[in-house]
C-alpha cells in the first residue's frame, strides 16, 4: 500500500516476526490496517456526499439567479421602452407648444 504510510506484513502462513513476543500477531495488525482503511473510506464517501449535497444546493442557486438575471433583463428593456415613448411625446408636445406660439 503507499498511502497511508502503513504498510502490510510479508504474506504466508510461516511468516514469525523477531519479536514474536511482544508484537501483535499478524492477522490482528492486517485487521487493524483493513479497519482503519475502512474507517478512512468511510470518512472519504462522508466527504464526497457533504460535497454532493453543497453541489446540488449550489446548482439550485445558480439556476435562481439566473432567472432572476432574466428577469431584471426583462424589466430593463421595458423601462428603457417606456422611457423613450414618453421622451417621444415631450419632444411632439414641446414640439407642438413652440408651433402654436
Amino acid at each position: 500500500m503507499c498511502c497511508g504510510g502503513q504498510r502490510l506484513p510479508p504474506s504466508g502462513d510461516d511468516y514469525t516476526s523477531p519479536n514474536a513476543g511482544r508484537s501483535p500477531p499478524r492477522r490482528d495488525l492486517n485487521t487493524a490496517v483493513v479497519e482503519g482503511l475502512r474507517l478512512r473510506l468511510a470518512e472519504t464517501e462522508a466527504r464526497l456526499q457533504g460535497g454532493r449535497a453543497r453541489e446540488a444546493e449550489l446548482s439550485k442557486k445558480l439556476i435562481e439567479m439566473k432567472r432572476f438575471v432574466s428577469v431584471m433583463e426583462i424589466i430593463k428593456l421595458y423601462l428603457e421602452r417606456r422611457f423613450q415613448a414618453q421622451q417621444h411625446q415631450l419632444t411632439l408636445l414641446i414640439s407642438h407648444s413652440s408651433v402654436h406660439k
